[in-house]
């Protein structure tokens, strides 16, 4: 490695968004009024063998990875990606994931023993197999990981990607959160509400790599912290910030109902996506991520705050086990998104 090429990036920018979620045309909508016509459910517009033998989570992750490419400009007319796939990772958060093609083997397996599973669909119980689908779809042969971490694993995803190319393992990271909505998940969330139910995703990439192929930048990844609650967390990513943020986009409730809201920051807009979109666990960090973006591509603000798990109180049974938080800043004109 030459030595101009041994220093961390400071600059990992967002260049493209996708999302899969039904009745919401794409990420410009996140935050619109819901529609009243029926909502047509994304993974129809799928075409293509194997699709019968892959999960639901899958299915829209796969969904919400096309159009984060196509957005950041990144595939061409016929599909294929226009870049070098060796540098290209992709990080998948998503608590629930493949649930239910493990339910279904473990009960095939009760029922009659290992024999009885399909070979197509038991390698399908992997965690990873969400990732991996994505990655081997558009060749993206880079790091590929999932994380499951509770309710902070969107924003803790969106960290792992900018790590990765921050220290030059990669030059871009495509970020998806994705769960799905299903009888296994309904039960293991019991009645604490409606699930969400989609993917959606993000193109982090290094700054460099942006301006060489005259991609548009939409945002830059700020500082993240992680902490065992919640005002550490915010404090640990606001380190720095000398002003407010333009919104801060709310943690999910713990599934524990005794735990109380939030308290919200005084003067600032809030946005509670999860009382929008039902439970988005593992999803969460990651939907923030592009709705802010989205924002901010509309020069609507400087910064955002994201943030994601209430952390411990006082020990409480049922309560997260941590927090986490990270900033999201507007990239100005004129090569950003948000210039007019």
């Amino acid at each position: 490695m030459r030595a101009a090429e041994s220093t961390v990036r400071t600059d990992v920018l967002i260049s493209g968004l996708g999302t899969a979620l039904a009745g919401v045309p794409g990420p410009d909508a996140l935050l619109d009024p819901p529609g009243d016509g029926p909502a047509t459910d994304p993974v129809d517009a799928l075409r293509g063998p194997g699709l019968r033998y892959k999960d639901r989570a899958t299915k829209l992750a796969l969904c919400a990875a096309r159009d984060a490419l196509a957005d950041a400009g990144l595939l061409g007319p016929d599909g294929d990606l226009t870049v070098d796939g060796d540098d290209f990772g992709v990080v998948v958060s998503s608590n629930w994931g493949n649930v239910d093609t493990v339910c279904d083997a473990s009960a095939t397996i009760r029922r009659g023993t290992y024999k009885a599973t399909s070979p197509m669909l038991l390698p399908n119980t992997a965690s990873n197999v969400t990732a991996s689908w994505v990655a081997i779809t558009h060749g993206l042969r880079g790091a590929n990981v999932t994380l499951c971490n509770g309710p902070t694993s969107g924003l803790d995803a969106v960290h792992w990607a900018h790590t990765l190319v921050a220290v030059r393992r990669l030059r871009r990271v495509l970020v998806i959160g994705v769960e799905p909505a299903n009888e296994p998940v309904r039960h293991l969330v019991g009645d604490a509400g409606p699930v969400f139910d989609g993917a959606v995703a993000f193109v982090a990439e290094a700054a460099d790599a942006v301006r060489t192929r005259g991609g548009t930048p939409l945002a830059r990844i700020g500082r993240y912290a992680r902490a065992g609650d919640l005002p550490r967390a915010l404090a640990g990513a606001r380190d720095g910030e000398s002003a407010p943020p333009d919104a801060w986009w709310l943690p999910e409730r713990p599934l524990s109902p005794a735990v109380p809201d939030t308290t919200r920051p005084a003067g600032v807009p809030a946005h509670d996506l999860s009382a929008r979109y039902g439970r988005c666990s593992g999803a969460l960090g990651v939907l923030q991520c592009v709705a802010a973006t989205a924002a901010l591509a509309r020069a609507s603000g400087s910064s955002m705050l994201a943030a994601a798990g209430q952390g411990l109180r006082d020990g409480g049974p049922g309560e997260d086990d941590a927090a986490a938080a990270l900033v999201l800043h507007r990239v100005p004109g004129p090569s950003g998104g948000a210039a007019s």
